[in-house]
């Protein structure tokens, strides 16, 4: 039986979290046609990031793999067609055909009207609301054996914030860090900063266009030192401790939401 590309649940409370590169699956004619192996793959999709976003009721898991298409770009970029687009990876054996382009960015399109649909009924629900939009990235491009890079570049987690308006949601954003990096996590504070190393992708950008007036989106990118991103392999009392961290965020998001609408 044919799965969904994505999974979408909705809960009880203005807040939402997303995991939009979660996913490793691709469709059959996709996966016949890619030049990448599956570690290639998994290395630069956002695992587990589908089990962060359990932190929050109202939530979008995504299953299909950024390397069919790219829903944190725009419709233009969200097909991996060059090495160029994909950090240098040999995405295909041969050229994609245009019909298989155009299924996949049906995909694309059926993607963002189900998020148009769930974030218009949190707009008539709560008025205004929070969209987590989780995400990991690299920090040991070099290899296995590499030195990792640089930490005052690479924050253990970047909140990107460039779409948004700082003058309408900035109290919610410094609160949103200041929690998160007040956490005791595992007997030390995180490293959180703010547009250091990613100031948030299309995802974002569409949701403060489309929902100006109820939406605050906080593109949140744990570095994966919660695992090995050359194998896969996690850490598993780092990776239990970041839903925890998340959650206690949570609290402060519901008070400046409320402060807002006063």
């Amino acid at each position: 039986m044919k799965r969904d590309p994505w999974e979408i649940s909705e809960g009880e409370e203005p807040i939402a979290a997303t995991a939009i590169h979660d996913g490793h699956e691709l469709r059959p004619a996709v996966l016949e046609l890619t030049g990448l192996a599956d570690s290639d793959r998994l290395r630069e999709e956002d695992p587990y990031t589908g089990v962060f976003a359990a932190v929050a009721g109202t939530r979008i898991v995504v299953r299909r793999s950024r390397f069919e298409f790219d829903l944190n770009r725009s419709r233009g970029r969200a097909i991996y067609l060059k090495p160029e687009d994909a950090w240098g990876l040999p995405v295909w054996k041969r050229e994609p055909s245009a019909e298989l382009v155009a299924a996949s960015l049906g995909e694309y399109d059926a993607f963002y009207a189900a998020a148009h649909r769930l974030l218009s009924e949190m707009t008539r629900r709560f008025g205004r609301f929070v969209v987590l939009d989780l995400h990991s990235y690299n920090h040991q491009r070099g290899g296995p054996g590499a030195p990792f890079d640089d930490p005052e570049a690479n924050p253990e987690v970047n909140v990107g914030t460039g779409s948004l308006d700082r003058a309408r949601w900035g109290l919610l954003v410094d609160r949103f860090i200041g929690d998160l990096a007040a956490f005791d996590f595992r007997g030390r504070n995180l490293d959180v900063r703010e547009n250091v190393k990613f100031r948030g992708g299309n995802f974002s950008r569409w949701i403060h266009e489309n929902f100006a007036d109820s939406a605050c989106c906080l593109a949140v990118e744990f570095k994966k030192f919660f695992m090995d991103e050359w194998t896969g392999v996690i850490d598993p009392h780092e990776f239990e401790a970041i839903p925890q961290a998340l959650t206690s965020s949570l609290s402060g998001l519901r008070e400046s939401l409320q402060k807002i609408d006063r």
